[in-house]
């Protein structure tokens, strides 16, 4: 991530209930019927060596509260650190502690920006395929030590891009992530642009992404659902500093795709992302948004409400989301859950 994402994080972190719900201190688990309709979205986690040994006790206090679900929006290290694979395979233990299901997507900081000389110095595409090897070993089944079926497009080399349906609510776990989604050059191995390789491997992905959004939206109309919900580990609205259009070219296709998407939608669609590491929500493609401009984006979606989670320093507490009784007009509510000790 940048480094000027880091600008103003403190005065954020201050507003960060805006429009959401205010933290919650109880860690205790919810009764039967509330687990079985929530759900604990945490990501940019763990970022250092004190959060890496904290992070087997973060889940055991996830795993205490008992949500059906757990989603990592990427990022399983920081921006500084090695990309070297007993990591990985240290994180993916820590990722089999989780007692239900784990729908896991990547971040960049585990495969992009691997080209950084404090990095390691690798090619990012290989660690691309070390990610998958390690985390996607069996596509169509999450992580966890009670794993769940979904829908994968594995078949189109992308394992990590799924779908899932749980409570009249559909699912979309997206494989978008930070440094303009890779089209930023691996200076680290001498590049001044993107590779071709480079390029090709950012479409290709893309579009499956912008495919599994637009299925999550047409079975969600076929079936008549209350939600869509898109998760994802790039922050395409980061409200922290103005980009430039080399930080966010890449995002303007599914920006389009899900305006598109959501304006169909009866329902509210849900935007869950990681990156910039401040808890954080917002409605960027709403009438009037400056974003619809920034982007280029033809039409605006009212009803879409983005969520980042915290993360990075700010990684103090996990996100329950819990899917309301029908009839309610806001399908989803969340609260944040502080980590103890």
């Amino acid at each position: 991530m940048p480094a000027r994402r880091l600008i103003a994080l403190t005065a954020l972190a201050l507003a960060g209930t805006l429009a959401g719900a205010a933290p919650s201190f109880a860690g205790t688990p919810a009764p039967d019927r509330e687990r079985e309709r929530s759900f604990a979205v945490i990501g940019d986690v763990p970022y250092g060596a004190d959060q890496v040994a904290a992070f087997p006790r973060w889940v055991d206090q996830i795993n205490a509260a008992d949500p059906a679900l757990t989603f990592h929006v990427g990022d399983i290290k920081n921006g500084s650190t090695r990309c070297d694979e007993p990591y990985y395979r240290t994180i993916r233990a820590d990722f089999d502690r989780f007692e239900n299901p784990l729908v896991y997507t990547p971040g960049d900081n585990e495969w992009t920006d691997c080209h950084r000389e404090n990095n390691g110095g690798y090619a990012p595409l290989d660690r691309l395929a070390l990610d998958r090897q390690v985390f996607f070993d069996h596509p169509g089944t999450t992580l966890g030590r009670h794993p769940a079926r979904v829908t994968s497009s594995a078949g189109a080399g992308f394992p990590e891009n799924v779908r899932l349906r749980r409570s009249d609510v559909d699912f979309a776990v997206v494989h978008v992530v930070g440094s303009n989604d890779d089209l930023q050059p691996w200076s680290g191995l001498g590049q001044s642009t993107a590779t071709r390789d480079q390029v090709a491997e950012e479409q290709a992905r893309m579009a499956d992404s912008i495919a599994v959004v637009r299925e999550a939206f047409a079975q969600a109309r076929r079936r008549h659902d209350r939600a869509v919900v898109v998760m994802q580990q790039a922050d395409m609205f980061d409200p922290t500093y103005t980009p430039a259009w080399t930080d966010i070219s890449a995002f303007q296709p599914l920006v389009q795709a899900l305006t598109d998407e959501a304006s169909r939608f009866a329902g509210p669609v849900y935007l869950f992302n990681g990156d910039s590491h401040v808890f954080h929500t917002d409605r960027p493609l709403a009438a009037g948004s400056p974003w619809l401009a920034t982007y280029g984006v033809r039409g605006s979606a009212d009803n879409l409400q983005r969520v980042t989670v915290d993360g990075s320093s700010n990684n103090t507490d996990w996100l329950r989301v819990t899917v309301t009784r029908p009839g309610t007009a806001d399908v989803l509510r969340w609260e944040r859950i502080p980590y103890t000790g």
